[in-house]
C-alpha cells in the first residue's frame, strides 16, 4: 500500500468524490450526479491551496481510502485552521491498519505545509485519541472538536 497526493493521481478523483458524497452528503440522493460533479470541481480548484490536501492510499492500483487537509471545516470555529478532514477506509479495509497510514501521512503533509496544528471535529467519542488528537470540547452541533499538535 501506498500514499499518493490525488492531484498526481487524478484517475482516482471520480472514485474519491463518489465516496466521499455517498459518506457525509446530507441528502444522498438529490441531485446526486450534479453536487458529485460539483465535489470534483471544488477539489481540483483547490490542489493548489496550502491549506487543501487529498491524499489516496493505494493497493495494487485499488483505492482503499483518502484523507484530506481542509482551509475550514467548522461554522462554529471559522477562525481555525486547518482542519484534518474525510479519513475513510472501504469496509473491506478496515480493521487492517489503514487509518492508521491514513492519519501518519496527513500529519507528515501538514508539517511539511508548516502546519504546527490540525482541528478535526467528528461525532466519534474516544476514536482519534489513539492517533493522537486532544480534545478541546463538544460544539453546539453536537460533533466533538479536537486538535493535533504536530
Amino acid at each position: 500500500m501506498k500514499i499518493y497526493n490525488l492531484k498526481d493521481k487524478i484517475e482516482y478523483l471520480d472514485e474519491v468524490a463518489k465516496l466521499e458524497y455517498e459518506e457525509w452528503a446530507d441528502n444522498s440522493e438529490e441531485n446526486k450526479q450534479l453536487r458529485i460533479a460539483a465535489k470534483k470541481e471544488k477539489i481540483r480548484s483547490m490542489f493548489e491551496h496550502k491549506s487543501f490536501c487529498k491524499l489516496v492510499l493505494i493497493d495494487n492500483h485499488k483505492l482503499v481510502g483518502f484523507i484530506s487537509l481542509f482551509p475550514n471545516d467548522c461554522s462554529e470555529e471559522k477562525n481555525l485552521t486547518p482542519w484534518y478532514a474525510t479519513m475513510y477506509v472501504k469496509e473491506k479495509y478496515r480493521n487492517k491498519g489503514c487509518s492508521k497510514i491514513l492519519n501518519k501521512a496527513i500529519l507528515e503533509e501538514a508539517k511539511t505545509r508548516g502546519f504546527s496544528t490540525l482541528y478535526l471535529k467528528t461525532t466519534l467519542k474516544n476514536y482519534y485519541e489513539k492517533f493522537g488528537a486532544i480534545y478541546i470540547k463538544k460544539l453546539k452541533s453536537g460533533e466533538y472538536l479536537y486538535k493535533f499538535e504536530i
